[in-house]
């Protein structure tokens, strides 16, 4: 008879291992259900993390090569070995899904290898053999969305499964979607050597961001080398042995064109990865697992996070609804400040954002006051000459509260931190105006925009 738990978790990205985790922790008997052979789900996988060491290394080939002369530093020839960096990133992936693992068996937690299917409330089937559970948490995640006419074969048209994995430098790489993946791929293939053509339906990139601080990403990505071609849409691609050819209109319609490519990277979102789930479990009009505010769906027992559930799909985000829906499992009270969940872009300089845009809250029609510094003001990011950017803060104008924070410079999702920080208790931008900044420091530039707020800042 196989055992039964307190709770089962199908899935083991962020938030479901983060959620088995902090259930272990309060002293639930908990299994998590992984097809995978690794744990970690996408992001751990094919995600944030392997991107983020090709990000890396990519940025450290493109210093090498161009940067580093105007420090005094001068490199010779400089050769790309491809398979090393690719290598490099397997060990770093690596690393992370054997962490979870460690932690996995530091918490008893037991790791149901195979595919998950909900047989009914308080009941799991893993490839056939059924386990009983007073909770099941559905952690599954998402996919890449797919895009009529453009058919992923994973070598010629990828997702961003296959846009790490390739194992030469493209020629022309196309992005189709300028959000956060389609920037930071196209950075990354860019930086060593590829034309980078980004297509986006919309008019501008990073939707859903504020649009000043989209527009300046957009220019500085351009001085990169990132081509842009806004408001057009691919209605078909042809594919050969060795390249693909994508039929291109405007948006507003109008006559098509063919654009050629080496390799072809669809990115335009993600949609929730719901085999298993049942049809019995309720979806919104979005395709996403219903839940009320406290992540249980319309089946008594079954309950639902991160990805698979409205809100941005983050790993971060689904990471605190993993803490707090195990603390509540557990008859403790758990809590997610959806208001104060930041979003960062990790192309170089960072794009990072916390909050309201300006464009939400004159839709809300709240008042507000802004202020702004930039980074070609601030000693420290002279001194590394990363001077691209500000920092951009929205405050209440009767209160003075912080209602949203943006940045785009050097190291923007470290310093957003700060920022979430001071939001998550409320803080004015008076507070962050009087906390005593370490000098010279990025976040300095972080007390300016405070100070600009009410117009003193004292650097501009």
């Amino acid at each position: 008879m196989p055992d039964s738990f307190d709770v089962i978790v199908i899935g083991s990205g962020p938030g479901g291992y983060v959620c088995a985790i902090r259930a272990a922790q309060l002293g639930l008997k908990v299994a998590c259900v992984e097809k995978r052979e690794t744990l970690g789900g996408t992001c751990l996988n094919v995600g944030c993390i392997p991107s983020k060491a090709l990000l890396h290394s990519s940025e450290n080939f493109e210093k090498a090569g161009h940067g580093l002369a105007e420090h005094g530093i001068v490199i010779g020839d400089i050769k790309l070995d491809l398979a090393k960096m690719q290598a490099r990133k397997a060990d770093v992936v690596g690393a992370n899904v054997k962490g979870v693992e460690f932690l996995f068996r530091k918490n008893k937690i037991a790791w149901l290898k195979g595919t998950g299917r909900i047989a009914a409330a308080g009941k799991v089937d893993v490839d056939g053999t059924e386990y009983e559970t007073k909770h099941i948490v559905i952690a599954t995640g998402s996919e890449s969305t797919p895009l009529r006419g453009v058919e992923v074969d994973e070598k010629r048209i990828v997702t961003s499964t296959g846009a790490l994995e390739l194992d030469k430098v493209p020629e022309h790489l196309v992005v189709i979607g300028a959000g956060v993946i389609g920037l930071e791929l196209g950075s990354v293939w860019r930086r060593l050597g590829a034309r980078v053509t980004v297509i986006e339906f919309l008019d501008r990139i990073l939707p859903g961001m504020d649009s000043e601080l989209a527009t300046a990403a957009r220019r500085v990505l351009a001085r990169q080398g990132l081509a842009f071609r806004l408001g057009a849409k691919v209605t078909g691609a042809v594919t050969n042995e060795t390249r693909v050819t994508l039929t291109v209109e405007p948006a507003s319609g109008g006559a098509s064109e063919q654009i050629a490519a080496d390799v072809v990277l669809l990115a335009i979102g993600r949609r929730p990865w719901l085999e298993g789930v049942g049809p019995d479990v309720a979806l919104d009009e979005r395709g996403r697992i219903r839940t009320d505010g406290r992540f249980a769906t319309n089946i008594p027992g079954i309950y639902a996070i991160g990805d698979a559930i409205a809100g941005p799909m983050l790993a971060h985000k689904a990471e605190d609804e993993g803490v707090a829906l195990a603390e509540r499992l557990a008859g403790k009270a758990g809590h997610v400040n959806y208001a104060v969940i930041p979003g960062v872009v990790y192309t170089w300089p960072e794009i990072a954002s916390v909050g309201q845009t300006e464009e939400e809250l004159k839709a809300a029609g709240i008042a507000y006051n802004v202020g702004k510094f930039p980074f070609t003001a601030n000693g420290r990011a002279r001194a590394m000459g990363d001077t691209d950017g500000f920092v951009k803060l929205l405050a209440d104008k009767t209160t003075d509260r912080l209602l949203g924070a943006h940045i785009l410079g050097p190291d923007a999702g470290t310093l957003i931190a700060e920022l979430a920080i001071a939001m998550e208790f409320g803080a004015s931008s008076e507070d962050v105006a009087r906390t005593c900044h370490a000098h010279p420091s990025l976040n300095e530039a972080v007390k300016e925009a405070a100070l600009a707020v009410e117009g003193r800042a004292l650097h501009i």
